[in-house]
């Protein structure tokens, strides 16, 4: 099995920052992708610098959904606002590291538009990342 294939399957079956949202959370943020089902609620906590100490996420979806919210957490702590702000989706899709099709495209990409949302403080994401 391949590599990225293998890591794929472990965040999936063993989601990393998984659990209830943090209280209070700095990041709040929820969305969904109805057109397969895929559901994350993603919450953070920023330590006095201003980095993220803490991240959780809860939700469910398929295989790529998951993987890739737990992917995108763990690589959340220590990040700034900013730098969460400049985290953009090829960044994301080399850390999957396989082809998606535009469907899963949409899957994987669900956690970047719910970070990107909730690390600019918006009531929804309008940006492009989801695309």
């Amino acid at each position: 099995m391949d590599i990225y294939l293998e890591n794929i399957v472990d965040h999936g079956q063993n989601p990393r920052n998984f659990g209830e949202p943090l209280n209070p959370a700095d990041i709040d943020y929820e969305d969904d992708n109805p057109f397969c089902g895929d559901r994350l609620h993603l919450t953070a906590q920023l330590d006095e610098n201003g980095r993220v100490k803490a991240v959780r996420w809860e939700g469910d979806g398929c295989t790529i959904s998951q993987a890739s919210a737990s992917m995108l957490g763990e690589e959340m702590i220590g990040k700034t606002l900013d730098e969460l702000r400049a985290f953009d989706r090829q960044e994301l899709l080399d850390m999957l590291g396989i082809q998606l099709s535009p469907t899963r495209l949409k899957c994987a990409l669900l956690s970047l538009k719910v970070l990107k949302a909730g690390a600019y403080g918006l009531d929804q994401w309008t940006g492009e990342d989801e695309e």
